[in-house]
């Protein structure tokens, strides 16, 4: 039989750090540029992130904590997701500190701006995939018992998709090319996700 390490979530877990996110993973990470109705821009890393269904196509992210992010998209409806890449992670990590709302994480990261096609945010001009987006639902997650979180699952519809064509081969988008990273646990874990990595299983019919 097994030698299991079980727990319940609400009595702690027993290690040395929580396993939940680091057994959830790898998880794609949501870069989110955003701006306030004010102007300000933001750029920040989510990494409870995922996309959910394909028409519309929806995408949506998780903030633990009231953010900038999630109150700038609440304000004016409109975000920017962005593809990290290894050659993006030192800069994505940048755009994670703390900083007061007119800080610029572009600069802190030494990103490029570039001017979205349907929606107000900026592109990450470094990124060879974004994704323009509406907002379709900010929703205050609960517990079982019916408790809210101090978490915010935001929800947007993509408008519009940038793609850089080196990516595409034979008309289809080759996702190891592009050499995505994404979280793993910890504090520090990342992977990325390489074409020697990748292994092709067609559903049955």
């Amino acid at each position: 039989m097994t030698d299991l390490h079980s727990y319940e979530p609400a009595n702690g877990h027993g290690l040395k750090h929580d396993p939940f996110n680091a057994i959830i993973a790898p998880r794609p990470i949501g870069w989110i540029s955003s701006c306030s109705a004010a102007g300000h821009v933001n750029l920040a890393p989510y990494s409870f992130f995922n996309a959910f269904n394909y028409k519309p196509p929806l995408i949506g992210f998780s903030s633990t904590t009231w953010k900038d992010t999630v109150a700038n998209i609440q304000e004016t409806g409109e975000f920017v997701w962005n593809l990290v890449t290894m050659e993006l992670a030192q800069a994505m990590n940048a755009t994670s500190a703390t900083v007061p709302q007119e800080v610029d994480e572009f600069d802190l990261g030494k990103l490029t701006k570039l001017p979205s096609t349907k929606v107000k945010p900026p592109r990450v001009g470094e990124s060879p995939v974004s994704f323009e987006c509406k907002l379709s639902d900010i929703i205050q997650l609960k517990g079982a018992d019916g408790t809210k979180a101090q978490a915010w699952l935001t929800i947007g519809e993509v408008v519009a998709v940038h793609i850089d064509k080196r990516l595409i081969q034979d008309g289809v988008y080759q996702t190891a090319l592009a050499r995505p990273i994404v979280r793993a646990g910890r504090r520090g874990d990342y992977f990325e996700i390489r074409p020697d990595a990748m292994f092709d299983m067609p559903r049955p019919e």
